[in-house]
C-alpha cells in the first residue's frame, strides 16, 4: 500500500509542476525516476523511484545536491542522499545536468552514485534525461 501512495504522489506532484520543478529517468541496473525541485539556482533535492521491478521492491532514495559549477548548458552536481528498500544505505551522487538546446527545458545527465552503509555497497552509473518545466 506505501508504495501505490508514492506512485500516485508521484503522479499528483508532476500535474501541479512550475518554474523549479523537474523529472528525470535514470537508466542503470537500479533504474529510476525522479522529481525535484531546484530553488535558489543551485541546490537540487531530488526524490527518487526505483522502476523496473515488482511494487514489493520499489526502492525510494531521496538526495540533496548542490550544483557546485553551472554555466548556460552544463550543471555539475554532487550531493548526499539516503536509500531505502533495496540496497538501503547512504548515497554520494556525483552528476552533471547537459541542456544542449536553444531552450534549457529539456537535458539529458549523467551521474556516478556511491552507495554505502549496507550489506553490499556499490557504484552505481546511471545516464537518461532530464526536464525542467518550462518558468512562468
Amino acid at each position: 500500500m506505501r508504495n501505490v501512495l508514492f506512485v500516485a504522489a508521484f503522479c499528483l506532484l508532476s500535474q501541479f509542476a512550475n518554474a523549479q520543478f523537474g523529472a528525470s529517468i535514470h537508466q542503470s541496473n537500479l533504474p529510476f525516476v525522479g522529481i525535484n525541485y531546484q530553488f535558489k539556482e543551485r541546490f537540487l533535492p531530488e526524490l527518487r523511484i526505483g522502476t523496473d521491478n515488482y511494487f514489493d521492491n520499489t526502492s525510494l532514495e531521496l538526495t540533496f545536491n548542490y550544483i557546485f559549477k553551472k554555466d548556460e548548458n552544463v550543471d555539475v552536481y554532487t550531493g548526499l542522499g539516503a536509500r531505502v528498500q533495496i540496497l538501503d544505505g547512504v548515497v554520494v551522487p556525483l552528476g552533471m545536468n547537459i541542456y544542449p538546446f536553444a531552450t534549457d527545458n529539456f537535458g539529458f545527465q549523467m551521474e556516478l552514485a556511491a552507495i554505502v552503509g549496507g550489506n553490499d555497497p556499490l557504484l552505481r552509473g546511471s545516464w537518461g534525461i532530464r526536464y525542467r518545466f518550462a518558468k512562468e
